[in-house]
């Protein structure tokens, strides 16, 4: 890995740390729900990106550290995505069963 590229990816990291950061902080807390279907449509990218990230590490011959850094990003982004949709689907049966009682 070039120093050129290590560093692009570090300000690409914090960017995106401090992007997140601003986008949670202005979201209303009776919205943050509703929105989970678009956080599952991130994390299904991250996930993607995982995975691109860790085969072209593995065609330039670093297999340990990407291996071991795109087990991370999958198990991160896939509980993001299980949670994301189980709040989800709680959510629509909280719904359902409010208009079935009246």
């Amino acid at each position: 890995m070039t120093p050129e590229l290590l560093i692009g990816s570090i300000t690409l990291f914090v960017l995106s740390i401090f992007l997140g950061v601003e986008l949670i902080t202005k979201v209303p807390a009776m919205l943050h729900t509703p929105l989970m279907s678009g956080a599952n449509a991130i994390s299904g990218i991250s996930v993607v990106g995982a995975l691109l990230g860790a085969n072209v590490a593995y065609e330039a011959g670093d297999t340990v550290t990407s291996g071991i850094l795109a087990f991370i990003a999958l198990v991160l982004a896939m509980i993001n995505v299980v949670g994301g949709f189980a709040v989800t689907n709680r959510m629509l049966n909280m719904i359902a069963g409010k208009k079935r009682g009246a």
